[in-house]
């Protein structure tokens, strides 16, 4: 089994990272343009085996796509992040152009492959991979609702002093300020979360995990890492290992939830041929009116995609 990793810069690191401690692939390649980059990221991961104890080879190389070559999964990071006041519709001009060639690139080694995007702005990147792959949408979708969904548990376990593991929780639409978290399918350890919390604190936990990127962005300069290497590799684990996990995923929607030929977090199963299945929930007329704004807001930044000339 392997994986390649494109974009050595923190998600990707830390993602690759997470691949190798996991042992979910025998071999996992890291490329970057930057010049040396990956091969010292990667040679330092691979130099953390004899002390936490794995076998997953760690290769890393500059812009040499046959070494990607034959890969099972690629997860594609590359891309600026995002700034202080930037949007991630800010990126999308740049991001395209750089997402195209990897996609293209990646293809040219590897056509049978699964994609995983993680670059931003993510709904919109995902279609650009998509496009440009010219594969089954079943096997190229992106990573968001993975991390907007922990960012909200996380919220949660810490206002409810409770441990993260024992939430369960789904959220649909864009990666971004309109995405859907749907308390309704929020529990605690089966309880429901509105028994164990007022509906304004919620609220307020629901704004902050909306604004989640944004609020680390302004901490740190730049984008978060750890979380999202970890749910990108966590992605890749559910394929590797045919988990049948149920994750929100950033999947592209034929008819599902009355849209069409749009990029958006929906719960899926993920298995070893990519999105086995889209689940369609029983959504209440308030939690479907949300959904489809979200939908509008990520198919005008597609249309936007789609005019460009990149």
């Amino acid at each position: 089994m392997k994986i390649s990793v494109i974009g050595a810069g923190n998600v990707g690191a830390t993602c690759a990272e997470v691949l190798a401690h996991h042992e979910i692939a025998n071999e996992v390649v890291l490329l970057d343009i930057k010049e040396n980059l990956a091969e010292g990221k990667a040679l330092d991961i691979w130099q953390s085996s004899p002390i936490n104890m794995y076998d997953t080879r760690v290769i890393g190389t500059t812009n040499d796509y046959t070494k990607t070559a034959s890969s099972d999964i690629v997860i594609i990071t590359s891309g600026l992040p995002r700034k202080p006041g930037m949007s991630r519709d800010d990126l999308i001009s740049t991001n395209a152009k750089i997402v195209k060639s990897v996609t293209e690139s990646v293809i040219k080694h590897s056509p049978d492959t699964i994609i995983i995007v993680v670059s931003n702005p993510l709904d919109v990147m995902t279609y650009c991979a998509y496009i440009h792959s010219k594969l089954p949408s079943s096997k190229v979708f992106g990573m968001a609702g993975i991390l907007d969904t922990a960012r909200y548990k996380a919220f949660l376990a810490t206002e409810l002093n409770v441990s993260p593991k024992d939430i369960q929780a789904v959220l649909m639409g864009g990666h971004g300020d309109t995405m859907v978290p749907l308390p309704r399918y929020t529990t605690v350890g089966g309880i429901p979360v509105t028994e164990l919390i007022d509906e304004n604190r919620l609220n307020s936990i629901i704004e902050r995990t909306k604004k989640g990127g944004g609020e680390i962005v302004n901490l740190l300069g730049t984008s978060a890492w750890y979380a999202p290497g970890s749910a990108a590799a966590q992605m890749a684990e559910a394929i590797v290992r045919d988990q049948k996990r149920v994750f929100p995923v950033c999947a592209w929607l034929e008819g599902q939830y009355g849209l069409n030929k749009v990029y958006m977090g929906v719960p899926v199963i993920l298995g070893k041929n990519g999105i086995e299945k889209i689940i369609e929930l029983q959504l209440n007329d308030e939690e479907m009116k949300l959904v489809k704004l979200s939908a509008a807001a990520v198919k005008e930044v597609m249309d936007v995609l789609d005019k460009l000339d990149y």
